[in-house]
């Protein structure tokens, strides 16, 4: 990407908020199209290469999305554990997307995300530990930015800068959580995550602390699903 192009990238409130999200979710998706010509083990390394390319693409969004800013807080804390205790309670209890819909509705590869079935112990686990370190530190900035910075103001109105971050508008709390709940597999503890999150801004006024509790889920989630071998939640 030329440096005129990042620039004017970066001049965009729209743009930064969307083409980073955007970039990141086609290389989630990239790995169900190449799996037949490169085989299952890319879906591993697509994880490693997307980790870092949004890494990048926080670090281009650092200086011009000002809410983006990590926020840690005794309510983030309590939120992050309540919406990890949601969605490993809830598993099994409700029809999955793929049950819905098969699995290439769900977003979701047919091949369960576990690099032990594919890789050395060595190797199995340095993608174990990227799949943690993105899920914790790339993810939620991107994603909170995208859903509850923009999305969630774009709904009240197209100049959503004017709107403030923690206005609440019933409509768009709405439509932010179905779309963020049914962009996950596990849709209905998504819509409940995303309700939890969106309720932190609103009530904290920031973003930080919904990036925090987010972290805190997925780390925790990440923890789960290596201890317990539910590598499904992957």
């Amino acid at each position: 990407m030329a440096i005129s192009q990042l620039n004017r990238l970066r001049q965009s409130p729209f743009h930064i908020r969307v083409i980073p999200f955007v970039v990141f979710l086609f290389l989630t998706a990239l790995p169900s199209g190449s799996m037949g010509r490169l085989g299952p083990e890319a879906m591993f390394w697509m994880y490693f290469v997307k980790t870092v390319v949004g890494a990048w693409l926080i670090w281009l969004m650092r200086s011009t999305v000002l809410e983006m800013r990590w926020v840690i807080s005794v309510e983030a804390v309590i939120a992050g554990i309540l919406v990890f205790i949601l969605w490993v309670g809830l598993d099994g209890h409700y029809p999955t997307l793929d049950r819905l819909f098969g699995s290439a509705l769900s977003g979701k590869t047919p091949a369960v995300w576990n690099p032990f079935e594919y890789f050395d112990p060595g190797a199995a686990w340095f993608f174990v530990a990227a799949r943690i370190v993105g899920s914790t530190l790339v993810v939620p900035p991107l994603e909170e930015v995208f859903y509850r910075s923009f999305l969630y103001r774009y709904v009240i109105q197209k100049d959503f800068l004017s709107i403030p971050l923690g206005a609440f508008h019933g409509v768009s709390f709405l439509v932010m959580s179905l779309v963020f709940g049914f962009a996950h597999r596990e849709w209905l503890a998504g819509i409940l995550c995303a309700a939890i999150f969106q309720g932190l801004v609103c009530w904290k006024k920031r973003l930080g602390d919904a990036m925090t509790a987010h972290a805190i889920t997925n780390f925790l989630l990440g923890c789960w699903v290596v201890w317990k071998g539910a590598w499904h939640f992957w």
